[in-house]
């Protein structure tokens, strides 16, 4: 019973109704593709402004905790809350002060996402073997995996181009891999209609 309940959300259950919606997939994986080799032509901005926008970020909701700690002035945990909202005021100024070393500490975060995306990617699309473009999933997660592995394992981190690669790559094969993926399953939805 089990088994059949974990056959029927599949990927080879949806493949029909996924057939019909093979333009969102292509659409998506254009525009990622775009976005991928623009970051491509921008790295030292896509770097800054991605720090800057996390900084502005962090600082917005230091400010929204500190704001909350005055709120409960009277509860036990008041200085937990105020020193928590510090701390990330403090970490949002820091990311406009120093944007390099905000950068370094993104840059790292970055490439462990990057190497757990890339194994779930890996993972994805050694389980869907039986479907379509499954050979470009597990391609975009290995390449995506190295990416990581390649960051991770430089020992300066403090390159402000460094964020901006790692982003730009990750969005063109994330592109590629949607849009093999969609063409895919426009293609088989073509040979099902000439049959």
């Amino acid at each position: 019973m089990a088994l059949a309940i974990e056959q029927s959300r599949g990927l080879g259950s949806a493949v029909p109704e996924l057939r019909t919606k093979c333009r969102l997939f292509i659409m998506l994986g254009t525009a990622l593709l775009g976005l991928g080799f623009l970051g491509c032509s921008t790295l030292f901005a896509a770097t800054v402004l991605s720090v800057f926008y996390i900084g502005g970020l962090m600082l917005l909701a230091g400010i929204a905790q500190v704001a909350h700690a005055f709120n409960i002035q009277g509860w036990g945990p008041f200085p937990f809350w105020l020193l928590s909202g510090l701390a990330y005021a403090i970490a949002g100024i820091a990311a406009f002060h120093n944007p390099r070393l905000a950068a370094s500490a993104y840059t790292l975060v970055l490439a462990a996402t990057l190497i757990a995306a890339g194994i779930l990617r890996f993972w994805v699309g050694l389980k869907s073997r039986r479907h379509l473009a499954w050979g470009w999933v597990a391609f975009s997660g290995v390449v995506t995996l190295l990416a990581g592995l390649v960051i991770l394992s430089q020992g300066r981190l403090d390159t402000l181009a460094a964020s901006g690669a790692i982003l730009a790559i990750d969005l063109t094969m994330q592109g590629a891999t949607l849009l093999a993926f969609g063409f895919g399953l426009k293609s088989s939805a073509l040979a099902r209609i000439q049959i």
